[in-house]
């Protein structure tokens, strides 16, 4: 039986730049892991940004918090 992971070896690409950008990794260091542009990496991967603003924004938080213990 033909596993439907990869139909296409373009598949398993696809599904390991997604993961990587649903985890976190900056858009930067994910298009060039992958080999894209950063143009080619968010015109075909901008799914995969979606839905991330609360983790950024306390990520943020978390970084101004830091900020304001090392200023104390």
């Amino acid at each position: 039986m033909a596993s439907p992971l990869a139909g296409r070896p373009y598949d398993l690409r696809h599904a390991c730049v997604s993961t990587w950008l649903n985890a976190g990794v900056p858009g930067p260091q994910v298009a060039e892991w992958a080999g894209h542009s950063l143009e080619v990496l968010y015109r075909i991967y901008a799914k995969c940004l979606a839905g991330q603003e609360n983790s950024i924004r306390k990520r943020i938080d978390a970084a101004l918090a830091d900020n304001d213990v090392q200023d104390s």
